[in-house]
């Protein structure tokens, strides 16, 4: 959605990554809201546990109103990032009724993740570039549509002025 209001973030509270999606969300939409799905993003088991806070994501999604989900981390060797290239989370981004941004690495890392969701990244902080709108081009179209309207129904008074002008000149009055 281009103004998407209801984030879900699937990454680790304690890494980078969580930190430069919300600030580059916030400076450009300070107005959304985020819910962090904190959970390992490498190491044993990590592939379950991340395929596990897609799913609840996804179970939550009516509830806390999710429009777009983020699923990520930063960058590091392949080994790193290898939990992003397992089958189970994979499937669980394929699967997901939210749109799913990958956002795993940094610039050259490629992941099978990366081929299932709906958007891929290079770095956490583009995730948050793309997932919403500038608040300054919103106020900029704002102000051109307010300007537009405003335009119209003087043009609109106008003619209708006209009107009136010709109904009361006219000889039935």
């Amino acid at each position: 959605p281009p103004e998407a209001m209801r984030i879900g973030v699937v990454t680790s509270r304690q890494g980078a990554a969580i930190k430069d999606i919300a600030e580059s969300i916030f400076h450009r939409w300070p107005c959304a809201r985020l819910w962090v799905f904190d959970t390992p993003v490498q190491g044993e088991g990590a592939a379950e546990k991340i395929a596990a806070a897609i799913d609840r994501a996804n179970r939550l999604q009516k509830q806390l109103g999710l429009q777009i989900l983020i699923v990520g981390r930063g960058g590091g060797s392949m080994e790193d990032l290898w939990a992003f290239n397992e089958e189970r989370v994979a499937r669980a981004i394929y699967a997901s009724r939210i749109p799913v941004i990958s956002a795993v690495g940094h610039e050259v890392d490629t992941t099978i993740a990366d081929l299932v969701a709906d958007a891929r990244v290079s770095t956490p902080t583009r995730a948050g570039v793309i997932a919403v709108p500038d608040r300054r081009d919103v106020l900029h179209r704002l102000e051109t549509a307010a300007a537009r309207l405003q335009r119209s129904a003087a043009t609109s008074l106008q003619h209708s002025r006209m009107r009136l002008e010709r109904i009361t000149a006219s000889s039935v009055f």
